[in-house]
């Protein structure tokens, strides 16, 4: 534990979140943009780990019956339908409906049972039915993996801890542009609104395992 990890967790931060009875895995925006090195959204060198162990999620969750929920973000192409985050974040015009940046990798694709959610700002729940839906579902833990950490990841991982959904963050199926961003958003997150585990942990507890390491 380091002297920051000590000091969080005497000012009584930490607590332990427990993994559920019926999880679900939501799969934040992996697409082309936060993959391909050309974009200007490009996630950075871990993006290419992060989306093969994605790849491995979806299949245990598919194998096991788990509810499998990718989102995308598509645009209006005025971009009006973004409001303030598309004139904030120009870059969002790589997600304008039809930009061959925001299409879905050929690996990691929505098809059969997998839920789709469009939406148009950072979080997952902001302006979609996920909320009712994952209720409906009886879902009462996400497995939240994806990209940006520090944006659109980070965004739903709030809103789901505020809905009620615990939230499990994938932190090596999990990726940002730069390592500083990753890195500070993983420790903010897991002190204050979520747990964080691997891809290896993530696998077993979907299985009903417990590997889950002690604090």
């Amino acid at each position: 534990m380091s002297a920051l990890d000590d000091d969080y967790k005497k000012a009584g931060f930490g607590g332990r979140l427990e993994f559920g009875f019926s999880p679900a895995l939501l799969i934040i925006d992996v697409c082309r943009a936060y993959v391909d090195p050309a974009s200007p959204l490009y996630a950075g060198p871990d993006a290419e780990t992060a989306l093969q162990n994605n790849v491995a999620l979806r299949e245990r969750a598919r194998e096991l019956g788990l509810p499998v929920i990718f989102t995308e973000v598509k645009y209006h192409p005025s971009g009006v339908d973004g409001g303030l985050f598309f004139k904030k974040v120009p870059a969002l015009k790589h997600f304008v409906a039809g930009h061959p940046m925001a299409a879905f990798q050929p690996e990691l694709t929505p098809e059969g049972t997998d839920i789709l959610v469009t939406k148009q700002y950072p979080s997952a729940f902001f302006g979609t039915s996920l909320a009712a839906m994952l209720t409906a579902m009886h879902v009462d833990t996400l497995l939240i993996t994806g990209y940006s950490t520090s944006g659109c990841v980070r965004a739903s991982v709030l809103d789901a801890l505020q809905n009620g959904f615990v939230p499990f963050v994938v932190e090596d199926a999990c990726a940002d542009r730069a390592e500083g961003p990753h890195a500070s958003n993983i420790f903010d997150l897991k002190s204050k609104y979520a747990e964080v585990v691997s891809t290896e942990e993530a696998l077993s507890l979907m299985a009903g395992g417990s590997e889950f390491p002690p604090r």
